[in-house]
């Protein structure tokens, strides 16, 4: 690690200190948009204090990959957008930034608020079809109108297969515990995808969390998936600094055993949303957000050295 590059000797608020974007095969940016929040606002704010957090982690390898991202990671900074505009005009400045991105690069966002991921989808199927989805949240996202709001944070995964930009069965979902509906609940499910529960993964980890990795590379295989990790899958104990928060969630070590064993899996793209930093306690929250995007990163590129 040269002078000057450790964390807040950084002159830049680049994720992992990386260079800019140019044609490294890893794009990183952010989509600081939060205006279909259901509850408490502030996810615009997220991608910023994602890339602080990240600054840490820019010295040397992966402890399990054995690889750093750095060299292969260039970052886009943030998406320009019409931040007060009605949300059909946001996401369609959204969808064409990353489709712009995802001609040349493997991309990693960082939102805002979940509504981002559906335009991120639309651009996805223009080159890879509909694909898998591994979806980790507390919440199902699956509302048609939840508080009256036909599009938004909480109806994406349900607009996501309603338009097929996603495939079915292979659409899995990690984490749910939020009250709502028994339809909208078990909305993926009904469709032929796979829900693991906060508390069908109370007590699992490490090997007990084997099983569930099984059952998710057998029914995703080789198919193109996309990875969405809204950060309050976690506990509010590990991440208070989110909008809806949901007791009875995931542990950081849950979360990172669930990437590191998915890592083989045939990713086209992540993103990691709902982080909200006005909320969050000892940077608890955009750290987790960074971990994660980290160890996503480190995977993809171990196997360009394969």
């Amino acid at each position: 690690m040269g002078a000057g590059t450790f964390a807040y000797a950084s002159n830049s608020n680049r994720f992992l200190a990386c260079e800019p974007l140019q044609h490294q095969p890893f794009a990183l940016a952010g989509i600081p948009f939060d205006g279909a929040v259901t509850n408490r606002p502030g996810a615009r704010f997220g991608p910023q204090e994602i890339r602080r957090a990240s600054l840490m982690m820019c010295d040397e390898l992966h402890p399990l990959f054995g690889v750093s991202p750095t060299d292969v990671l260039g970052d886009a900074g943030e998406f320009a957008l019409p931040n007060a505009s009605p949300l059909v005009n946001v996401r369609a400045a959204i969808e064409a930034q990353a489709d712009a991105l995802l001609a040349q690069h493997h991309c990693v966002f960082l939102g805002g608020d979940h509504s981002v991921t559906l335009p991120l989808l639309r651009a996805i199927k223009r080159r890879h079809g509909a694909v898998a989805l591994i979806h980790f949240d507390a919440h199902c996202d699956t509302w048609e109108d939840p508080f009256g709001e036909p599009s938004g944070h909480g109806t994406w995964t349900y607009e996501a297969l309603q338009e097929g930009l996603v495939q079915p069965e292979k659409t899995i979902q990690i984490g749910l515990r939020s009250s709502g509906t028994r339809d909208a609940r078990e909305y993926v499910r009904d469709q032929g995808g796979l829900i693991f529960t906060a508390r069908d993964l109370r007590g699992r980890d490490g090997d007990g969390l084997a099983g569930v990795v099984a059952a998710i590379r057998e029914r995703i295989g080789d198919t193109p998936v996309y990875l969405t990790l809204d950060i309050d899958c976690l506990d509010p104990a590990f991440a208070p600094g989110t909008g809806t928060p949901e007791p009875g969630g995931m542990s950081s070590s849950q979360v990172l055993t669930l990437l590191e064993e998915l890592a083989p899996l045939s990713f086209i793209g992540m993103d990691c949303v709902e982080v909200a930093p006005a909320y969050d306690h000892a940077e608890l929250t955009s750290n987790a957000a960074a971990t994660f995007v980290w160890t996503y990163l480190s995977g993809q590129a171990a196997k360009l050295s394969k």
